[in-house]
């Protein structure tokens, strides 16, 4: 039966990585050959590190400004007047 073990480290300096198996490994590898596959991550996942400055200023951008703070106080109130009835 073949095993599998999933384990997810740093790349290095020099594009070098470092793989340590947990001590409760069952059988005894060393001096074999293992299989090792990599799943590079997506570009477009990687994170960019955006400033909380330009995550709002996007929030901010993207929201509808249809209504007027009174217009929504007022709604508000008509939704809890409801409430009571």
């Amino acid at each position: 039966m073949q095993s599998a073990l999933r384990i997810e480290t740093k790349v290095l300096p020099g594009n070098k990585i470092e793989i340590d198996l947990p001590p409760d490994i069952a059988f005894n590898t060393i001096g074999e050959i293992i299989e090792v596959i990599l799943l590079l991550p997506d570009k477009q996942t990687v994170s960019t590190e955006s400033s909380i400055m330009e995550i709002l200023a996007k929030i901010h951008s993207q929201r509808h400004s249809g209504r007027s703070v009174e217009e929504i106080n007022r709604d508000l109130q008509a939704e809890r007047d409801a409430w009571d009835s």
